[in-house]
């Protein structure tokens, strides 16, 4: 079982990097302990700064920092950058296009019983909705770092979300990855699930579930939400008998949402849309949320089942 979160991914990558580039900063809205990124401070503390819990200058500051040629990476969590911030990311990120990454630690539901207060359920929605920002959810710690890798030789905005707990790994170390590129881990004929960050290793549980029932069922993992690879999920959806989406997110905006939007202009088959509810959440940890909503492998696997009848 992996015990290491993409978080402390971000931060060891980040840390390896900056022994060669100082240009490389790190800014943090009294979140470098839930980030993880104590050690990138500690090893570095010119290339660290700290802003305490103030959102909004966290995002201004660093797009005045990366309009001085600096790359920065700015992290706090993600209930919280992708609302209190939202109109400085809209302008002065985005908008403006500057060399800044969003790290929404701890997303979806995360925080667990900390209740709605610090779910991030619409930040896919949000972020994606403002033009020239990207949006990324990684899957494993191994995608994570290749994602990062990619993130630190471009010059464009960009808003990561990543869970708080490890998720169980979905690749190898050195795994081949394209930035803006879904990754197919399986095809099939019967059902293909497109899942994205925390829910992609629930859909492979869930495959391996409906293969042992006789299913033949594709898994694909849209790490890049924005932009968003449509010739992957046009390609799956005209094999295919049924389309489901997986999400750590609320029903509207999100990859359901996007993917019916592709599907049905292209290639009209049945897509059903898996996610949390629209509506307050119950308290518990992230598990046990996944479990009562049906998003663990479990949970996919029966879906998509009842679905096939």
């Amino acid at each position: 079982m992996n015990k290491i979160a993409n978080r402390q991914v971000i931060c060891d990558v980040l840390t390896e990097a900056a022994k060669k580039d100082k240009d490389i900063l790190v800014v943090c809205s009294d979140s470098r302990g839930s980030a993880a990124l104590t050690p990138f401070a500690d090893q570095y503390p010119e290339q660290f700064i700290e802003l305490g819990i103030a959102e909004q200058n966290l995002v201004t500051v660093s797009a005045g920092l990366a309009s001085c040629g600096k790359k920065v990476f700015a992290a706090s969590p993600a209930s919280f950058l992708s609302t209190r911030s939202y109109e400085q990311a809209k302008v002065d990120v985005a908008y403006s296009g500057t060399n800044v990454t969003l790290i929404g630690i701890s997303g979806g539901v995360s925080y667990g019983a900390l209740g709605m207060t610090h779910h991030s359920c619409q930040d896919i929605a949000s972020m994606a909705s403002l033009p020239g920002m990207r949006v990324y959810l990684p899957s494993d710690r191994f995608q994570t770092a290749r994602l990062i890798e990619a993130l630190l030789k471009d010059e464009k905005p960009a808003y990561v979300r990543v869970s708080r707990s490890a998720a169980e790994d979905v690749y190898e170390e050195h795994m081949e990855f394209t930035l803006d590129k879904a990754n197919i881990i399986s095809e099939g004929k019967d059902a293909v699930i497109i899942a994205c960050g925390e829910m992609v290793p629930y859909a492979v549980e869930a495959r391996k579930k409906l293969t042992e029932k006789g299913l033949s069922v594709g898994v694909i993992d849209m790490y890049c939400i924005k932009p968003i690879d449509q010739e992957a999920i046009i390609k799956a959806a005209k094999n295919a008998k049924l389309v489901v989406t997986v999400e750590e997110h609320a029903p509207h905006g999100g990859l359901g949402s996007i993917t019916a939007q592709i599907v049905s202009a292209n290639c009209p088959v049945k897509v059903i849309n898996l996610s949390l509810p629209d509506g307050h959440i119950i308290g518990g940890t992230n598990k046990e949320i996944f479990q009562y909503y049906g998003l663990d492998g479990e949970g996919i696997a029966k879906a998509v089942e009842k679905e096939m009848e």
